[in-house]
């Protein structure tokens, strides 16, 4: 239990600084700039040094937990993705319904995130992002269910060696794009980025500044972490591989799936939320409804 607490502690902070330098790394090659890997830590330096913003009548404490809260649920996700073929640290029979429950809780705690400040640019972000986030649930959970089924179970130890001989990314081929977007919905980024975006003044963080931005942003980057190394013991086989231990293999899926993650948050432009909603309800939605069906009968 102590080498998978570790295990989680050092995705978890790695996978953060990993994710953050490809922020700055994607755009910079596409622009022709340089950017080293320390510059997420100048940019975080940058960020702790400005002074606090305070709004008028703002819900404090809200305010101040919701970025502890984003964290909490990223690193408790990550908790229940097994290392090894040994188990996780939240070694649960349920793992994929836990992870839904995260999943749900982001969009609370984005949420709230919002509408503590009592700002309207914040409040307009929260609300938005309720109205493409709860939707999106409904294609995760298909796409997990879909995920279980070879499996039999809802552990994600027991999908991991159902996948032993085929990957789920090879028999289900629609599951990871479609759960990529799931992610991009989750960790705020990309075409799913109606939270904090920048043509509402970056949305429920325009009036974070200081200590609590710098929080907001990391716990955006872990639950990135979080959410990959899910996507990758889901559809990747996690710890399975020839050879090398199962973290460094789970390491380097999850790895992968993030840089997938931020280079297509990079390369797809944002549209209007009514547009995204009616891509969500009338595209996604069926489709992913389609792929539990076809999972289904193959299954049986």
């Amino acid at each position: 239990m102590l080498l998978l607490f570790i295990a989680v502690l050092v995705t978890l902070c790695a996978g953060t600084w990993l994710a953050a330098w490809l922020d700055h790394l994607v755009p910079a090659r596409s622009s022709g700039r340089s950017a080293g890997p320390l510059a997420p830590f100048r940019a975080a330096a940058a960020t702790l040094v400005r002074p606090r913003i305070e709004t008028e009548a703002p819900d404090r404490m809200i305010w101040r937990l919701a970025p502890g809260w984003y964290l909490a649920l990223a690193a408790v996700g990550l908790s229940v993705v097994p290392f090894t073929s040994a188990g996780a640290l939240l070694d649960s029979p349920v793992g994929i319904v836990i992870w839904g429950s995260c999943e749900a809780l982001t969009i609370v705690t984005v949420f709230l995130h919002g509408w503590a400040p009592n700002a309207p640019f914040p409040l307009i972000g929260a609300y938005r992002y309720a109205a493409i986030g709860l939707p999106i649930m409904l294609p995760s959970m298909f796409v997990l269910i879909a995920a279980a089924l070879p499996a039999e179970s809802l552990s994600l130890l027991v999908v991991v060696e159902s996948q032993s001989e085929v990957w789920n990314i090879v028999r289900q081929p629609l599951g990871l794009p479609l759960f990529l977007l799931v992610g991009l919905t989750l960790t705020l980024r990309g075409p799913f980025d109606f939270a904090d975006s920048a043509d509402i003044a970056g949305g429920t963080s325009a009036e974070d500044s200081g200590p609590g931005r710098a929080l907001w942003q990391v716990a955006r980057l872990a639950m990135l972490v979080s959410f990959s190394a899910v996507a990758a013991t889901v559809f990747l086989a996690g710890p399975l591989g020839p050879v090398l231990p199962g973290p460094i293999w789970l390491w380097m899926k999850t790895a992968f799936v993030m840089a997938l993650a931020v280079s297509l948050s990079h390369a797809v432009a944002r549209t209007t939320p009514s547009r995204m909603l009616t891509v969500i309800w009338v595209v996604l939605l069926p489709l992913s409804f389609l792929h539990l069906l076809v999972a289904g009968v193959l299954a049986l």
